[in-house]
């Protein structure tokens, strides 16, 4: 069976809007990247986040970095 580049989008980065309470799913995918280490987050382990940076974060340590004033 023949894929194009398109039809493997699921498996790949997602784009996400991130709320107060959760995320909405723009663009569907596997992971996203942390903002501030790069490194893949699982959505299904995907726990921190800035609803006002819109970035996600791999652990509470790197998001509390992140957002020290």
């Amino acid at each position: 069976m023949l894929m194009n580049k398109n039809s493997d989008r699921a498996s790949g980065e997602a784009k996400l809007h991130y709320g107060p309470n959760g995320f909405r799913v723009l663009r569907a995918g596997q992971h996203v990247f942390c903002a501030s280490s790069g490194v893949p987050i699982a959505l299904d382990e995907l726990r921190y986040w800035s609803v006002e940076f819109q970035e996600p974060y791999a652990t509470p340590q790197l998001a509390t970095e992140r957002l020290k004033p």
